[in-house]
């Protein structure tokens, strides 16, 4: 089971307060970057580095299998088309959509489109699809 650890995050650096108590609560409002993924062929996120990502598509892809996954890990891909479109994305074998199917992108230019998930286990990402956000 995963121990969770107060920290205090200033800038850089990072202070370990030990472990928290069932007392313990976090106040206040709590964010995750969303970093960008380097266009490709392939694409490939690393979810130790990041939860949230986004990708501008300038051809047609392959969104990998993810590097250090977590289960219990969730969080969202934005996937933007291009200025000119109808790019098209494949996924690899561990994420998993509703129904056994993979989605279909918008292909207008410059929409954007999210991919939703959760890290079920090493081999599962469950995700959820929605389209057309431009």
């Amino acid at each position: 089971m995963a121990r969770l650890v107060k920290s205090i995050v200033s800038g850089s650096n990072v202070t370990g307060l030990g472990e928290t108590t069932s007392s313990d609560s976090l106040e206040g409002r709590f964010a995750v970057e969303v970093a960008t993924l380097t266009d490709g062929a392939t694409i490939t996120p690393n979810f130790g580095a990041n939860q949230n990502f986004t990708v501008t598509l300038a051809g047609n892809r392959t969104l990998a299998n993810p590097t250090n996954k977590v289960v219990g890990q969730t969080g969202s891909i934005f996937v933007v088309q291009d200025g000119t479109g109808s790019r098209t994305l494949s996924y690899g074998t561990d994420y998993e959509f509703a129904g056994g199917t993979a989605p279909t992108l918008t292909t207008t230019a410059s929409a954007v489109d999210r991919i939703d998930y959760i890290i079920r286990s090493s081999t599962s990402i469950q995700c959820v699809f929605t389209a057309n956000y431009s």
